[in-house]
């Protein structure tokens, strides 16, 4: 199973001002960039499916040349709900209630169907009155067209472009345009790896659409394709650590030991005791 939250959450939180540029120009022009602040995750129990929630991000802002702060929720959706719309209401009001601060909504729909616009306001009318309408922000990325972000130099754009709307067909083509945009930008090797990452989690590709994926890259600069090799080998190489990881806890189930496993798999004595433990800790 997929951590969509988790995922996105690690990505907007890494490049806040760069996800702030890409989608929302207005806001980040308004902002002091020294004053943002990650404020902690917020967990609400929905006392009517006794269900607890917590929204995903919330940052503290001042406006530029004023002391006046605001407040940024950003909500990754990577399922259709009915009822969204008016959970995320229910959120903002439990926020209001608390900081007492203006609240910017924002959404973003990460699911790959349905395609159609989801509804992004919640209202109560009467009548005769219109006792409420909130509004949010809606990003639905499966309706945003891949092609519009290749010349963004922006590694929100190139992580993001993996979720759009993609053709099956051009699915290999995708994953390596998110890569030559990732190599251009030159970030350190921790957020290269986070980016990778996130692509290679939603475009995992099989035989046929790799050799396509490899016909793409060699089309490109030299450069590009010496950096993209390299993403692409640090991809094979976790992935070989996680097979060896998973072999490792099938024979912790079965009772071999420490010392036998690591002779087996290769895996150092720290690497299988962290297994055990996190074995040990599920069961």
């Amino acid at each position: 199973m997929i951590d969509h939250d988790r995922l996105f959450k690690e990505l907007l939180s890494t490049f806040f001002v760069e996800f702030l540029d890409l989608f929302l120009p207005q806001v980040v022009s308004q902002i002091d960039r020294d004053s943002i602040q990650f404020l902690p995750q917020e967990v609400f129990t929905d006392v009517t499916s006794g269900e607890k929630k917590e929204i995903d991000l919330l940052v503290q802002c001042r406006f530029q040349q004023q002391d006046t702060c605001f407040l940024i929720h950003v909500e990754n959706q990577s399922y259709t709900e009915t009822a969204f719309a008016k959970r995320m209401f229910k959120y903002f009001a439990r926020l209001h209630e608390k900081y007492d601060l203006p609240i910017y909504p924002v959404v973003i729909f990460s699911f790959d169907e349905p395609k159609r616009a989801e509804p992004q306001n919640y209202s109560v009318t009467f009548s005769d009155l219109k006792v409420l309408e909130f509004q949010f922000v809606a990003i639905q990325l499966n309706r945003l067209n891949w092609r519009d972000f290749l010349t963004q130099s922006n590694p929100v754009a190139a992580a993001l472009m993996s979720k759009m709307n993609i053709p099956t067909d051009e699915r290999p083509q995708v994953k390596a345009e998110c890569l030559r945009l990732l190599a251009t930008l030159k970030l350190d090797p921790a957020r290269m790896q986070l980016i990778s990452g996130f692509v290679d989690t939603y475009l995992r590709l099989d035989d046929t659409e790799k050799q396509v994926f490899q016909a793409a890259i060699s089309t490109m600069g030299l450069d590009e394709q010496e950096e993209i090799m390299e993403i692409v080998t640090s991809w094979q190489q976790e992935g070989a650590q996680k097979a060896l990881e998973k072999v490792a806890v099938n024979l912790l189930r079965e009772g071999m030991t420490v010392e036998a496993i690591t002779r087996v798999t290769g895996l150092t004595l720290e690497q299988v005791q962290h297994l055990l433990a996190k074995l040990q800790e599920e069961n």
